[in-house]
C-alpha cells in the first residue's frame, strides 16, 4: 500500500475574503449500516451514467422506517447549518481538487437544498468547515466495504454525527455512495459520510450530465435518510414520502413526460433522488423536507 501523504489547508488563511453560498478486498462488515442504493437488477441503464461508470453500489436496503415518536419534529422553523469536511484524496497523478471548485460544490449543494433552484427550501445550510489532502494510491480507488474505505474513514473522519464528511476519490466503479443516518450509534460509525468520484464536482470531465455537482446533492440527501425516488418501484411503500410520485425505473438523462406507474403523477425526474442527469435535477419537495429533518433530529442531533 502507498504509504499515505497527508497535508492540511485550513480555511482560515485559503479562503479568506471568499463567499459561499449556502451554504470487496476484505470486505467491511456493514451490519446497521445502510448504502444508500438500490438493487442493481432494478436500476437497468439509469445506474449507469454516460461514460460507463455506475451511478452507486448495488446495496439492497430499505429506507428506515421511523417511529411516531420521530415524526413531525422539524417543521417551518427549522434550519440547521451542517458542518462539511471534505478530505481530497489523490494518488499522486490524478485526484487533486482545488479550493475553487471546492467553492462551486458548496455552492451548488446549498443551493440545492435551499430551493434556489426551484424545489423546496430543506431549512439545511451548509459551511466549508475545513479541507485536507492526502495522497494515497490505495484508498484513491477504495471501494464500498473495503477495507480501504475503512481505513481511510477511520483516519480522516473529523466532526461528529451532525457534520458531513466529504471524500472525493477516484469513486472505484462509482459517482459516490453514502450512508442512511441510522448507522450513527453502531460500531462502524466511522463510515458515515460521502464519498464522491472527484470528476462529478463542478466543472469536471462528464459535462452537463454528471460534472455539475449533483452527485454530491444526491449523496447528501442520503446522508440525510433520504431513498430514491424509484424506491420500491410502483408499490405502496416506495421512499416513504407521499408527495414524490411513484417510480417503477430510475431516470437516465431528462426524459420529459416520463410516466412508469398507474398511480397519479408523472416520474419525479426533476427531484434529486432520481438517477437524473445533474442538468436535470431542480427540486426536493415538502415531504422529502419533513422526513430529512425528523432523521437528522432522530439520529444525527
Amino acid at each position: 500500500m502507498t504509504a499515505p501523504s497527508h497535508r492540511r489547508a485550513r480555511l482560515a488563511s485559503l479562503l479568506a475574503g471568499a463567499t459561499l453560498v449556502l451554504a470487496a478486498s476484505p470486505a467491511v462488515a456493514l451490519a446497521g449500516a445502510e448504502p444508500n442504493c438500490a438493487p442493481a437488477a432494478a436500476d437497468g441503464a439509469g445506474l449507469r451514467d454516460s461514460s460507463g461508470r455506475l451511478r452507486e453500489p448495488a446495496f439492497a436496503q430499505a429506507p428506515t422506517v421511523l417511529s411516531r415518536g420521530q415524526q413531525g419534529r422539524g417543521g417551518p422553523g427549522f434550519s440547521e447549518t451542517i458542518a462539511v469536511y471534505f478530505h481530497v484524496i489523490d494518488n499522486g497523478v490524478e485526484g487533486s481538487v482545488s479550493m475553487g471548485t471546492l467553492a462551486q460544490q458548496m455552492n451548488v449543494l446549498g443551493k440545492g437544498f435551499n430551493g434556489s433552484y426551484g424545489g423546496d427550501d430543506t431549512g439545511f445550510d451548509f459551511s466549508l468547515a475545513d479541507v485536507d489532502y492526502t495522497t494515497n494510491a490505495t484508498w484513491f480507488d477504495a471501494g464500498p466495504g473495503s477495507a480501504a474505505e475503512a481505513e481511510m474513514k477511520q483516519a480522516l473522519k473529523q466532526g461528529g454525527p451532525a457534520d458531513m464528511n466529504v471524500y472525493t476519490t477516484s469513486g472505484n466503479a462509482y459517482l459516490g455512495w453514502a450512508y442512511y443516518p441510522s448507522i450513527v450509534g453502531t460500531s462502524q460509525e466511522y463510515l458515515d459520510g460521502v464519498v464522491l468520484d472527484y470528476r462529478s464536482l463542478p466543472g469536471g470531465p462528464y459535462g452537463d450530465a454528471y460534472s455539475l455537482g449533483g452527485t454530491l446533492t444526491h449523496e447528501a440527501g442520503h446522508w440525510f435518510g433520504l431513498a430514491h425516488t424509484f424506491e420500491g418501484g410502483c408499490g405502496v411503500r416506495g421512499d416513504l414520502v407521499a408527495d414524490t410520485p411513484a417510480e417503477r425505473t430510475p431516470t437516465s438523462g431528462c426524459p420529459e413526460g416520463k410516466d412508469t406507474c398507474p398511480k397519479p403523477g408523472l416520474d419525479p425526474i426533476h427531484n434529486y433522488m432520481d438517477y437524473s442527469y445533474d442538468s436535470c435535477y431542480t427540486q426536493f419537495t415538502p415531504g422529502q423536507s419533513d422526513r430529512a429533518q425528523d432523521q437528522f433530529l432522530a439520529f444525527r442531533s
